[in-house]
């Protein structure tokens, strides 16, 4: 669970960053566009005040340049002007080794850093989070965030540096106003390119494009060794790329989100629409359209093709759907699981596909609670372990293979619709099981039993309707000792 919400607070703070960098590209100059930005940020992840220190190095201070404060939560930028740097040393030498600073209750800090306590005391302020700006390799301010979510330290911590880098794209932009307006906001864009793999600056009325961001990879194979100017066609450029380095179930997919003709359509009343490939250089990624400005009639004019590497990310979340489709001890499908795929199946008989056929079987453990009580449950654990390994080494790939609890399993064998096939298979199976040897038990047998319900796709049965009739079957096979197999008869 832990890991899950953990998964649930990352995707929520992307979410929120997004709109608020699509919330403050959409105003006119930089100043505008970081008041908003951390104003939509702090507002939606609720917290109490969001700031901007820059530090001015000759005369070894800090100025508060931007501020937003949470209704009821007074104003600290006029007094927070001209501090000086020394009082917070220890924030800087965290930043010197590559570290935010992360104070979850303030009373910690009481013995260690008198000052700062008082000081963040007097503010009301019980917990922060701080993260360095850096421009060019050199601390020049930080960012900071008061009195964030108490149960979202983890997730919020997680994009500090994204964050940083975002407030040091405004800043650079605001820096650039000696420059064209083109060139200040392309500069802009280069340093929001930080946080993905590639970046374009796109004209959708014209095709025309800036790469703002490569890698140098793809710059190699472009015949090119640095970001270059304006270009023609970006719908040729980037399909080139993705044939290239995009993996082949993937291209033809990803040209057709390349579209220029559509993104209009497909943007209408979105902060930004995205699509997930794999890559041969980064691995698992995901591109990503955001809606820049629109024309004079309210046309989409520019928009931002970005793409992000989500490899780790990906893995993670592969992770647990695998542990949420996984019985734990066996490796086999857990009961929901199976059932979900069984279902699906048999969905497609009722969407018309009258191909639909299979037996479902049960099978289970005889006098399996013996082995409990005389060589204890890890010899009992062994023994299913076994023999969940053995129905799968005696099944096809496209066979269900499922732990419904205990020593219980349950089988859906896909196009068997006869006895002399199913019998075929229980023969098979049985002789596969027969040679499981458990060095813990020793000569202890382990037999099984085994009821089954064929499935011809002429009625329109539901799971538990196959369980119930393969339950059936199986009260007969108890019946016999040792490896026995019914198949349910209709009366």
């Amino acid at each position: 669970m832990k890991g899950r919400s953990y998964m649930q607070a990352i995707i929520r703070y992307e979410l929120v960053i997004n709109e608020a960098l699509r919330s403050a590209l959409m105003l006119d100059t930089p100043d505008e566009q970081i008041d908003e930005f951390i104003r939509f940020f702090g507002k939606h992840i609720g917290c109490d005040r969001i700031y901007i220190f820059e530090d001015n190095k000759k005369e070894h201070v800090t100025d508060n340049t931007y501020e937003w404060c949470r209704q009821g939560i007074e104003s600290e930028i006029d007094y927070l002007q001209g501090v000086d740097m020394d009082i917070i040393d220890w924030w800087y030498k965290a930043f010197d080794k590559k570290e935010n600073v992360i104070i979850r209750d303030v009373e910690t800090i009481k013995n260690e850093h008198v000052y700062t306590y008082n000081t963040l005391k007097i503010q009301n302020v019980k917990r922060l989070v701080v993260c360095p700006i850096r421009y060019k390799n050199e601390i020049s301010g930080f960012f900071g965030v008061d009195n964030p979510p108490i149960d979202d330290h983890l997730g919020l911590t997680t994009f500090l540096d994204m964050i940083a880098t975002l407030v040091i794209s405004f800043l650079k932009i605001r820096n650039s106003q000696n420059k064209s307006k083109r060139e200040a906001k392309l500069s802009g864009y280069s340093a929001l390119g930080q946080i993905y793999t590639s970046m374009h600056y796109i004209n959708v009325k014209t095709n025309r494009f800036h790469i703002v961001k490569m890698e140098p990879q793809i710059l190699t194979y472009l015949g090119k060794h640095e970001i270059y100017d304006i270009e023609d066609n970006f719908t040729d450029h980037i399909c080139k790329i993705h044939r290239k380095f995009c993996q082949a179930d993937y291209v033809d997919r990803e040209v057709e989100f390349m579209d220029l003709e559509t993104l209009e359509e497909r943007l209408q009343g979105k902060k930004s629409i995205d699509s997930v490939f794999y890559g041969k250089l980064s691995g698992w990624c995901r591109s990503r359209f955001i809606p820049v400005d629109y024309d004079e009639d309210g046309s989409l004019l520019h928009v931002l093709y970005c793409v992000e590497c989500i490899d780790d990310q990906k893995k993670r979340e592969d992770k647990l759907l695998y542990l949420a489709q996984t019985d734990t001890m066996t490796g086999v499908s857990n009961r929901r699981s199976g059932e979900k795929m069984i279902e699906r199946i048999l969905n497609n008989k009722i969407s018309g596909n009258n191909k639909v056929s299979g037996m479902m079987c049960l099978v289970d453990c005889d006098k399996f609670k013996s082995i409990n009580d005389t060589y204890g449950h890890m010899a009992g654990d062994e023994v299913i372990v076994a023999i969940a390994h053995t129905l799968q080494k005696s099944c096809r790939d496209k066979d269900v293979v499922m732990r419904l609890g205990g020593d219980e399993f349950a089988l859906f064998i896909p196009g068997v619709t006869d006895r002399k096939c199913a019998n075929a298979f229980f023969k098979r199976l049985f002789e596969n099981l027969k040679q499981i040897q458990i060095e813990s038990i020793k000569d202890h047998p382990i037999i099984m039993s085994l009821g089954a319900c064929i499935y011809d796709g002429k009625e329109e049965l539901t799971f538990d309707e196959l369980y119930c009739r393969a339950d059936m079957a199986m009260y007969q096979s108890k019946k016999v000792e040792g490896y026995s197999a019914t198949i349910y008869k209709k009366k």
